[in-house]
């Protein structure tokens, strides 16, 4: 199983930390799968620095998809974003 960092703004890792928010919205430019711990660095959104606060989640799924094959148009992505619903 693999680590594998991610930095993140300061009001997400609230909700993470929290345990409100139980999921990771990112591009699809890393390798990761279940099992893999994911490690979330906090970062300062005007420094860029990192805050020195982390947290570690363990993978339980990954569900990738690109965006032909989703079943709304292009324009209709543009116009209205992507959601995520979690529960």
């Amino acid at each position: 199983m693999a680590i594998i960092k991610k930095k993140i703004l300061p009001e997400y890792f609230e909700a993470v930390l929290s345990g409100k928010k139980k999921y990771e919205f990112r591009l699809n430019d890393f390798d990761i799968k279940e099992g893999d711990t994911l490690l979330l660095e906090e970062i300062d959104p005007v420094t860029k620095e990192f805050t020195g606060r982390t947290i570690e989640k363990i993978v339980s799924y990954v569900g990738k998809f690109k965006v032909d094959e989703l079943v709304w148009s292009e324009e209709e992505i543009k116009e209205k974003g992507l959601q995520i619903i979690s529960f």
